[in-house]
């Protein structure tokens, strides 16, 4: 198992960030993907149509998200935690996902890199 570490910078405040990564409509639209999310915590979410799946944690609106992602039959729970810092750019996003499976690291640190936060930076630069 492994954990992947990474901070992104991206062009909107962080209560605006927040929504887009909450909100099942606003994560349509920079995903192109249907989304099931909501802030409840114990809640289930379901993005990119199903491709990610899990259990919502925690929730601190405009600061932080903390999720458990699915990885069939693991053991060990593979976490997800996001903290959104203000930044004179927008917000500075601190992202920590623990306990990835060896085998599907490079697919899910290029999925970060690209199709999470690379769209969502893209989304808010047009």
């Amino acid at each position: 198992m492994k954990d992947f570490k990474k901070y992104y910078s991206i062009p909107a405040p962080p209560e605006e960030l927040y929504l887009a990564l909450t909100n099942p409509l606003t994560i349509e639209l920079w995903t192109g993907e249907k989304a099931e999310m909501t802030t409840a915590p114990g809640s289930e979410f379901s993005l990119w149509d199903g491709s990610i799946v899990g259990k919502n944690l925690e929730f601190e609106e405009g600061k932080k998200i903390v999720q458990e992602w699915y990885f069939g039959d693991q053991e060990e729970k593979s976490i997800v935690t996001i903290f959104l810092h203000p930044d004179k750019k927008g917000t500075s996003v601190e992202l920590t996902h623990t306990n990835i499976p060896d085998k599907e690291y490079s697919d899910f640190a290029q999925g970060w890199n690209e199709s999470y936060f690379g769209a969502l930076k893209d989304f808010y630069e047009e």
